[in-house]
């Protein structure tokens, strides 16, 4: 990342002083410049590519389905999942949740999704899972890779967190395939949690979470400029963990925040 940054902005500071103060060894930087990319690096760059065209020409608009579907609708796009033989085990699920957005308590009904914020360095990747009861944010991860691991980071930490009765828990997602992957599929079953996706190209059947990927590119990221990862994720902890879900207001929690909310009901049922 810090290479990447040196590469960047060579024309502008002198390289020996950028790499002393990013304390990294000028050889270094020239080594890691003159190397050959691999081909996944290659790929990498290209789907990153692809994913800021299809982001710029929606005017900022589409979330991580619709930028999936549109990149799927241009075959001279590539797509971003590796999985490239059709493997009966890596299959969607059938579409449990059906669009019935309300949850009649905590931890019944979880959404999930991830979308692009755009860097200095390159595009980083948030994955989060909302509680349908509340609308909280109950887990989130953010990484430079597309990789399946943010996603599982994600829901460790909202099970961590919550420490939900797994077996009586629904999981809705979209058909991306690292939600389809052997590893996070293996992860949802080991926990016995009930795995539901949205149909092909339906991006209503997952509105609540394209909804808040909404709010948090209006109301937040898109007045920002972020140098790296590790800058984005603490602006994405800033809006989610201090202002989202203890004080941001919803209109479909009668005007309450989402801590708020499962404070109150809670509080009511426990009476």
């Amino acid at each position: 990342m810090r290479y990447a940054w040196i590469k960047q902005h060579r024309d502008s500071f002198p390289i020996r002083t950028m790499c002393r103060v990013l304390d990294v060894s000028t050889s270094g930087f020239y080594d890691w410049l003159e190397a050959k990319p691999s081909q996944r690096a290659l790929r990498s760059k290209s789907i990153k590519a692809h994913v800021l065209d299809v982001y710029k020409s929606s005017q900022g608009i589409y979330g991580s389905a619709k930028i999936a579907q549109e990149m799927r609708n241009s075959p001279e796009r590539e797509t971003a999942c590796r999985n490239t033989v059709a493997d009966p085990s890596r299959q969607a699920a059938t579409n449990v949740l059906n669009q019935e957005f309300k949850a009649d308590g905590p931890n019944r009904k979880w959404v999930a999704d991830i979308t692009y914020l755009p860097t200095l360095t390159g595009w980083v990747y948030l994955a989060v899972v909302l509680d349908l009861y509340s609308r909280k944010v109950v887990g989130w991860a953010i990484s430079n890779s597309l990789e399946t691991k943010v996603i599982t980071d994600a829901l460790r930490q909202a099970i961590e967190r919550r420490r939900p009765a797994t077996n009586k828990l629904l999981h809705h997602s979209d058909r991306g395939c690292q939600y389809t992957s052997e590893a996070f599929q293996g992860l949802l079953k080991t926990m016995q949690i009930t795995c539901s996706m949205s149909r092909t190209g339906c991006c209503y059947d997952n509105a609540v979470a394209e909804r808040f990927f909404w709010s948090l590119k209006h109301e937040w990221t898109n007045n920002r400029t972020y140098r790296d990862l590790d800058e984005a994720k603490r602006s994405v902890f800033k809006y989610i963990e201090l202002f989202y879900n203890p004080i941001r207001l919803h209109q479909t929690l009668n005007y309450l925040s989402p801590e708020e909310f499962e404070r109150k009901n809670i509080a009511q049922k426990a009476a």
